[in-house]
């Protein structure tokens, strides 16, 4: 195939992949690029890289594939790499694309505009995948390569550097093939030895992670054969819908949760990482009998020990399992079931006036709507854990921890899905972060409720200085007032100062065609019953 240039390669590329919207900042150094998804697709003007990334991460969360970022080189691909990072923690499928210098120039050091030194490297470790693209001819088969790349399990983003002279060169596309993928298979012995101690179980659990919402249907089947209780972890959620009796939840940590493992007579654990926030900072006690699921061999009893470690991909294990199970006894499934319910009446006492916000949203949103969770106390104490989610593609939350990229995943999402609500759930110090995406927000128009909770500063934080320290130190910070604010973005504006004002806030918030900026106004709403801290170890303490 002959095309005019790299852009018009580009297009078709993510025209076969069903992309119809990037996300990007133009520059000199990706104009073709930009100016050709422009005219063939939708090309969004996010005002900083990182967003670019994360709002193309959101898009392909959303959307259960793949999103597509353009980026400049040199500083903006700089500016990407921390969102790049995220993406990578999460396996989630991003192609970017970001400029490079003129190829005569390339690794000469003699300062041409917008060089940095070994790009490629820089992109590599913070990447599934990266490459430069060479020539003319080479462009196709890099971007296939790199999406086949993003696209694998457990897959991640792929970053392609695209010298400006051959971006703008007429291209020549022979469509070679990208590689072909092949998963592992379990050991035969491993396998059969797992048969037989799931077979004789009567107390089983079972913890699905985010690898288990590539194999729905398998999961849910071994649930219903077993009569198991449901762990999961944040990324496992939605893998069966959260309101299945047998679907404990995020609640591994939770004193009733212990105790089931405790009891347990075995343990499936599907695609999870065990993280440090899941495990209590690693102090959760897992039963002896444990059979662990995972395509990737080295997640393999590396944080916990494993009785059968089963190399494979979870559709594919699954059903052999199923076929071995046997009912639980049936006081084991009403106690899964009890629990179930206890853990939830706990947390939803335990956060006080914030209920009624959770209470509202639950009851307003479409089932599989996606709610786009900053790092902030909302999402960490309950929107993790109580917010209902039964479709792991609605489940958008910065699973590598950082502050400040709920927003873009959420503009991102919200156009994956533009015929549908979406929310966003904000603190105010992470909004700061990205406080200019609140332009993007009102020249894209999305149908995107965006929820900030407003305590001013970094609420986390002040609640651990505040609990283990003398002082407080970074924590406390100027915020805006939201609502002039809002109306300079042209932003519809709302305020929750009281628990009544939940529904009808955000009931019409969701029904509107638009954006809507939602503030929680946290020192008139009222403190959570108890102050949240996230289970890391203080040394001091």
């Amino acid at each position: 195939m002959q095309y005019d240039n790299g852009g018009e390669l580009l297009v078709a590329h993510l025209k076969s992949l069903g992309i119809d919207t990037v996300f990007g900042v133009v520059s000199v150094h990706n104009l073709p690029l930009v100016e050709a998804v422009d005219r063939h697709l939708r090309f969004v003007p996010v005002r900083h890289e990182a967003t670019a990334v994360n709002a193309a991460d959101g898009y392909g969360r959303a959307r259960g594939s793949i999103g597509c970022a353009l980026t400049s080189t040199g500083t903006g691909a700089g500016n990407a790499a921390g969102s790049l990072i995220e993406a990578l923690a999460s396996g989630t499928a991003v192609l970017h694309v970001t400029g490079q210098v003129e190829s005569a120039y390339l690794g000469t050091g003699r300062g041409f505009i917008h060089e940095t030194k070994d790009q490629l490297g820089m992109l590599s470790a913070v990447s599934a995948y990266a490459a430069t693209v060479t020539s003319a001819r080479d462009a196709g088969r890099v971007l296939r390569w790199a999406t086949s790349a993003a696209l694998a399990v457990p897959g991640g983003p792929a970053s392609v550097e695209w010298p400006i002279d051959l971006q703008y060169a007429a291209q020549e596309d022979p469509e070679e093939a990208g590689p072909g993928a092949s998963g592992p298979s379990p050991d035969a012995v491993e396998l059969a030895a797992a048969q037989a101690l799931l077979s004789g179980s009567r107390r089983p659990l079972i913890w699905a992670g985010g690898g288990a919402c590539r194999a729905r249907p398998e999961l849910l089947a071994l649930l219903e054969a077993t009569g198991a209780g449901l762990l999961t972890s944040n990324s496992g959620r939605g893998s069966v819908p959260e309101d299945h009796p047998l679907v404990i939840g995020n609640f591994a940590t939770t004193p009733a949760a212990r105790a089931l493992l405790a009891e347990a007579d075995v343990l499936v654990t599907v695609g999870t990482h065990f993280r440090s926030n899941e495990t209590a900072d690693y102090g959760l006690k897992l039963p002896d009998a444990h059979i662990q699921i995972d395509v990737d061999a080295d997640a393999l009893g590396r944080v916990y020990p494993a009785r059968h470690a089963l190399h494979g991909d979870a559709a594919g294990v699954l059903p052999t399992l199923t076929g071995a199970a046997v009912r639980a006894d049936t006081d084991w499934t009403a106690r899964v079931t009890a629990v179930r319910e206890e853990v939830r009446a706990a947390l939803h006492e335990g956060i006080g006036p914030q209920a009624a916000i959770c209470d509202a949203l639950a009851a307003a949103l479409p089932r599989g709507t996606v709610v786009a969770r900053d790092v902030t106390i909302p999402s960490s104490s309950w929107g993790n854990r109580l917010l209902p989610i039964h479709d792991p593609r609605a489940n958008v939350f910065p699973r590598g921890g950082g502050i400040g990229q709920g927003l873009g995943m959420g503009i991102g999402a919200a156009l994956a899905r533009p015929d549908e609500p979406t929310v966003v759930i904000a603190g105010d110090g992470g909004l700061a972060v990205h406080f200019g995406e609140l332009l993007t927000v009102a020249q894209e128009r999305p149908r995107l409720t965006l929820i900030v909770f407003n305590d001013g500063g970094y609420g986390v934080l002040r609640n651990m200085q505040d609990k283990y320290a003398e002082r407080r130190s970074g924590v406390d910070l100027f915020t805006p007032d939201f609502g002039p604010l809002a109306a300079a973005c042209a932003l519809p504006y709302a305020r929750i100062a009281a628990p009544a004002d939940a529904a009808p806030v955000l009931e019409a918030a969701l029904a509107a065609d638009g954006p809507t900026l939602v503030e929680v106004d946290l020192a008139a709403l009222g403190p959570m019953k108890n102050p949240f801290t996230p289970p890391v170890k203080i040394p001091t303490a």
